[in-house]
């Protein structure tokens, strides 16, 4: 049992997620994305959790450097609600798919287990 208090849990997580997408680890993004995970994408699209980790297991997505900074919580009971500031450089299909991103992690836990349930990128204005 993890005996940090709920704050260290639910954030070390999120620093986790991080680290996972610069490796593109997709062990660690099956085990920790909800069954039921959905992410929007910086342009609007949708992913499910197999097509958030198929963009590794393809290699069309490949990370050379991956941040999340200045990361806030709120908790609602069960629920937690990450925002912080994401920094990739990265190519996607063999294109840049480099950006700056404020990203939402939403965590539930679920099954005693605390698991990722959504995520929302949205790109910050460049200037």
């Amino acid at each position: 049992m993890d005996n940090r208090p709920l704050e260290g849990i639910v954030l070390g997580l999120g620093r986790e997620w991080a680290d996972a997408e610069r490796r593109g680890d997709t062990d660690f993004l099956n085990s920790t994305l909800s069954d039921d995970f959905i992410a929007v994408g910086p342009r609007g699209f949708l992913l499910t959790k197999p097509q958030w980790i198929a963009r590794y297991s393809s290699g069309d997505l490949k990370n050379q450097a991956f941040t999340w900074e200045d990361v806030t919580e709120r908790r609602y009971g069960e629920t937690a609600v990450l925002i912080g500031k994401q920094q990739q450089q990265a190519t996607y299909q063999g294109s840049d798919a480099s950006g700056s991103f404020r990203t939402t992690l939403v965590i539930v836990r679920h099954n005693n287990a605390w698991q990722i349930a959504s995520a929302q990128l949205s790109p910050l204005a460049q200037g």
